[in-house]
């Protein structure tokens, strides 16, 4: 048995100390449940090892006709199921299933805050340290003390503590709800989804046709551009016949001389 000074372990630590996903677990339970340090999370898990264990030990042999394997079967399905971590007609598989969580929930600290007790895990750890939470009217200073189902409605604070004031100002208010605690469970795998076979897009011939009337459009105008360009150059055609009127003149100018010079020869000269 040893010496009641130096009692044996409680817990047993991690198989390796740096391991980054326990290590981040770990520091999440911590925050979620107020814990002091990493020992009460390792007490949890030493102590559903433990029933685990033995689960497995009895599904081997639950084949046998030895009536003690039954017996301890139910021995153990009963304590679960009074410490509440097991619910109702549940079987040995059921054991399998539990995570830690499932033991964290029944401490003490856990139920005085979810029953209305104390404002924060912290605080309701610090009240039961301090001695003003009792269980079935008695002192109770371990915060990690399993509440068995029984005990659950008795929780409340004890006869000499000052906090049985309803004006006291550590007492929480008279509307105030706990935020229920949800355990973690095993995140559900996604559905591989099949990739879906893409179709070509067929446009209607209606949906062409304008399409083929815009390009047309848009390619006439180019082909005036250059017909414009041409009649801008062709502009100095109509300065042509200025020059054939100014060809012209002298002409004219020769018949009158051919005119002055007839009038001027005699009439007679034949």
């Amino acid at each position: 048995m040893g010496k009641p000074k130096f009692s044996r372990k409680k817990y047993e630590t991690p198989s390796h100390p740096w391991q980054e996903d326990r290590i981040k677990e770990e520091n999440e339970l911590i925050k979620k449940y107020g814990l002091k340090n990493k020992r009460e999370i390792w007490k949890a898990e030493t102590a559903l090892r433990k029933y685990r264990g033995h689960a497995r030990e009895l599904l081997a042999k639950i084949g046998s006709d030895d009536p003690q394997i039954k017996k301890e079967s139910d021995q153990l399905l009963m304590y679960l199921e009074r410490m509440t971590i097991l619910k109702p007609k549940s079987t040995l598989d059921d054991i399998l299933a539990l995570n830690t969580e499932s033991v964290l929930s029944r401490r003490l600290q856990t139920l005085t805050y979810l029953k209305g007790l104390a404002s924060t895990q912290n605080q309701a750890r610090q009240l039961i340290v301090h001695g003003h939470i009792a269980v079935n009217e008695r002192k109770t200073t371990v915060p990690g003390y399993l509440v068995a189902k029984d005990e659950e409605g008795e929780i409340a604070y004890t006869t000499d503590s000052p906090l049985n004031d309803v004006l006291h100002p550590v007492r929480p208010r008279a509307d105030f709800k706990s935020v229920p605690i949800k355990k973690e469970g095993k995140p559900e795998e996604p559905k591989e989804e099949k990739p879906k076979e893409k179709t070509p897009d067929k446009k209607p011939p209606a949906e062409e046709k304008p399409a083929e009337e815009a390009s047309k459009a848009e390619e006439s105008p180019k082909e005036e551009t250059p017909a414009k360009e041409k009649s801008t150059e062709e502009t100095p055609e109509p300065a042509e016949p200025a020059k054939e009127k100014k060809e012209e003149q002298p002409a004219e100018e020769t018949a009158g001389e051919e005119k002055i010079k007839n009038e001027d020869k005699p009439k007679g000269g034949k």
